[in-house]
């Protein structure tokens, strides 16, 4: 089985994290003790929908040049085509990263549906089958901030979650380096009310290649509480609670449960998790707010707090331009131009937290690598 250490990071717990190094895979231990110090050999660098940065978001090859980047681990948002397939986008309505709206084979799919409460009007995954979807080409998704990557619209498929993790194993025998896959369920409520669940399916991928153990060199996210449990009982890959930065999930909102997100990041929140997740992923202003000329504010003791009930620490998303950064990170003044990246990183590590997601993988590597440099 395909092992990678920060699916081994739940053994904080019993007083050792695990930490990778992206060159060789080699594990190395640190204690518990030295972890809460903020002495983690080697954080984590997960390249966000691949390195989406520099290529449109969720196709293959921006999970190969991520790869290619050194992230430590790949992640693709899992939707479900009508036939049942799992397929790599970020959303289930699709015109924004394909060229659908300019098919007209597929005119007449375009439509209005409420998801997660919210009416959103377009072309959805669920109305194709993999053969449909397999006619469309992926497109930049936010052309207006990354005009670099619609050279190559029109160019790359939608992938299958099958697909990611053959790439991902082809990857790992071609560089002789164990790369992780965190794979994200997308609306998983909705996905359960029409027909089309996706918990099976991609447990039963997971376990196809290897990856459906604790040491998995795989983790599964979601922003839902329940579907994680119900994962939990499906698989033994290490699960990782999403927290977004206010609301509910929304499972939460249709089960009238009062449970939000800032509810989650309570000490009786974070409990709450570790009986079901291994990791909690909250979104970065829970670790460091920005002030309201757009600075760094003060770290809170979030990372401590999950670190002692020995949940690992997530944050997302480290984006490089200027717009995404923190005022003083920026370089010049063109919102789009790339900043300082290891200016913000680089708290975020102070603070404790274990890992990150990131859209450019190059730029996260060396700030995680320049950070290592400094703190060993």
């Amino acid at each position: 089985m395909r092992t990678l250490t920060l699916a081994a990071a739940a053994t904080l717990a019993a007083g050792t994290l695990l930490v990778s190094n992206p060159a060789s895979a080699a594990a190395t231990p640190t204690t518990a003790v030295q972890a809460a110090k903020h002495k983690h050999a080697e954080p984590i660098v997960f390249g966000h929908r691949g390195a989406s940065g520099y290529r449109p978001e969720h196709t293959l090859e921006a999970y190969d040049l991520a790869i290619q980047q050194g992230a430590d681990y790949i992640e693709p948002d899992v939707v479900s085509t009508k036939d049942r397939v799992l397929v790599a986008r970020h959303e289930n309505e699709i015109s924004g990263t394909t060229d659908v709206s300019a098919r007209p084979e597929f005119a007449d799919r375009k439509t209005t549906k409420t998801i997660d409460g919210k009416a959103l009007t377009g072309w959805f995954t669920e109305d194709f089958t993999l053969a449909e979807l397999k006619t469309l080409r992926a497109v930049e998704r936010i052309p207006g901030d990354r005009p670099a990557n619609t050279a190559y619209d029109g160019l790359f498929e939608v992938p299958t979650i099958e697909e990611v993790l053959d790439l991902v194993e082809a990857k790992e025998a071609e560089t002789g380096r164990t790369i992780g896959v965190a794979p994200e369920t997308k609306h998983p409520t909705y996905f359960d009310s029409i027909g089309l669940s996706m918990e099976e399916p991609l447990a039963k991928s997971l376990k196809r290649h290897g990856l459906g153990g604790k040491r998995a060199a795989a983790v599964i996210q979601s922003f839902e509480v329940s579907n994680l449990k119900d994962l939990n009982r499906m698989v033994d890959t290490p699960l990782v609670q999403l927290v977004d930065f206010g609301g509910a999930p929304y499972d939460q909102v249709v089960a009238g449960t009062g449970v939000t997100n800032d509810y989650l990041v309570t000490d009786k929140g974070l409990r709450s998790i570790r009986k079901y997740a291994d990791q909690v992923a909250p979104y970065k202003y829970y670790f460091i707010p920005r002030n309201a000329d757009g600075t760094l504010g003060e770290p809170t003791d979030l990372a401590d707090r999950a670190e002692r009930l020995g949940l690992p620490t997530v944050i997302w998303t480290m984006r490089a331009e200027n717009k995404n950064l923190p005022t003083e990170c920026r370089i010049g003044t063109d919102p789009i131009a790339i900043g300082d990246l290891g200016c913000e990183v680089g708290p975020y590590l102070d603070a404790g937290v274990d890992a990150f997601f990131t859209d450019h993988p190059d730029l996260g590597v060396a700030a995680r690598d320049a950070w290592v440099a400094t703190n060993q």
